[in-house]
């Protein structure tokens, strides 16, 4: 979506309260987080990424929570399964 509806997802980081700039970076980080997480080429690199995730999870909830929104269970959600999944 970062890339495809950059539109919408501008308007939504503006309503949350963060830059717009950071759109793109973010979504690159993700999608390098994503495949640190699948190859097993590091178990130190897979850790980081998981850090990542679990930060940028809890930051998209207190955001929602702050303004209010109701928004914030996806975020709650992912930060549960991010918690009780099987890092090695």
């Amino acid at each position: 979506m970062y890339f495809v509806k950059y539109e919408h997802v501008s308007e939504e980081f503006v309503k949350l309260g963060f830059p717009t700039f950071i759109i793109y970076p973010l979504a690159i980080l993700k999608i390098l987080g994503l495949v640190a997480v699948w190859s097993k080429k590091s178990k130190t690199l897979k850790e980081w990424a998981n850090a990542g995730f679990f930060f940028d999870f809890l930051i998209a909830a207190g955001a929602h929570i702050t303004i209010g929104d109701g928004e914030y269970v996806g975020a709650v959600v992912a930060t549960i399964l991010l918690l009780t999944s099987d890092l090695s």
